[in-house]
């Protein structure tokens, strides 16, 4: 995780090629354990999910801390936690990206105040265990540094940045739950593609400690398509892998989604 690298003014910053799957406005963010002072306390703003991370964008202009950015490899212990009293929220851990601005790991919290977390942190959990199929072992083990791209950015188009209509291998984003997108001026662009890889076999990413651009060849993107297609359940195919669990039950753990991937 890597903090104030995401945003550029009243905006969200991403990379070419990166996707905003589900976007949600009014999310209140809290860390815990030993921080800097500018990750201290509570914080309400927008929550992005994306092809390759999650993104926190603060609303609050005169805070130290005006955006952070969890690329699923750094993320940790991932719950959903339905409270009988109170709104449910997410937690989990996450680990600090060398050079990305602080250092160790954290606790986090983040409470939906209009509701949505359960869809979300469902959908968080999708898109990980997803994208993970196209991590190797370097990713899994530590977060690699925090490299600022040397690109300039400017301001995208939604079109450069809607995820495909169709959802991904079978699933659609709950989109019914979070129907808004982000402000048609409120998203920016690198010229870089995102230096790690995410979801979308189309999506490269650029290494920069090989210095050339990454991903997998259509031959072996249509192997793992094709592996995946073995996780649909046609009685529900709006999802893939597994089904999400009924309100009722325990929500399965991030680490568990991820590892039956690895």
């Amino acid at each position: 995780m890597s903090v104030n690298t995401s945003h550029a003014g009243k905006g969200v910053l991403i990379y070419a090629g990166e996707y905003i799957i589900l976007f949600c406005d009014h999310v209140t963010m809290e860390f815990g354990g030993s921080l800097p002072p500018e990750m201290r306390g509570s914080k309400t703003g927008r929550l992005y999910l994306t092809s390759h991370r999650v993104i926190f964008n603060n609303k609050d202009a005169k805070d130290r801390l005006q955006s952070f950015a969890a690329p699923f490899f750094s993320l940790r212990e991932v719950e959903l936690e339905q409270p009988v009293f109170g709104a449910n929220y997410i937690k989990g851990t996450v680990m600090a990206q060398p050079n990305g601005g602080w250092s160790g790991q954290a606790k986090f919290k983040l409470t939906f105040k209009h509701g949505g977390a359960i869809e979300f942190g469902q959908a968080m959990l999708k898109v990980a265990s997803l994208a993970s199929r196209n991590m190797g072992q370097q990713f899994r083990d530590a977060p690699p540094p925090y490299s600022p791209p040397t690109s300039t950015w400017t301001q995208a188009p939604p079109p450069a940045y809607a995820p495909p209509p169709g959802g991904y291998y079978g699933w659609v984003p709950p989109v019914n739950t979070f129907p808004d997108r982000p402000p048609a001026d409120g998203v920016y662009m690198y010229d870089a593609p995102p230096p790690y890889p995410g979801l979308g076999m189309q999506n490269g990413y650029y290494n920069p400690q090989v210095g050339a651009t990454g991903g997998i060849s259509t031959a072996d993107a249509k192997a793992q398509e094709a592996a995946q297609s073995g996780y649909y359940d046609p009685s529900n195919p709006h999802y893939a892998y597994v089904p999400p669990p009924a309100y009722t039950e325990s929500p399965p753990s991030y680490d568990a989604a991820t590892k039956k991937t690895q």
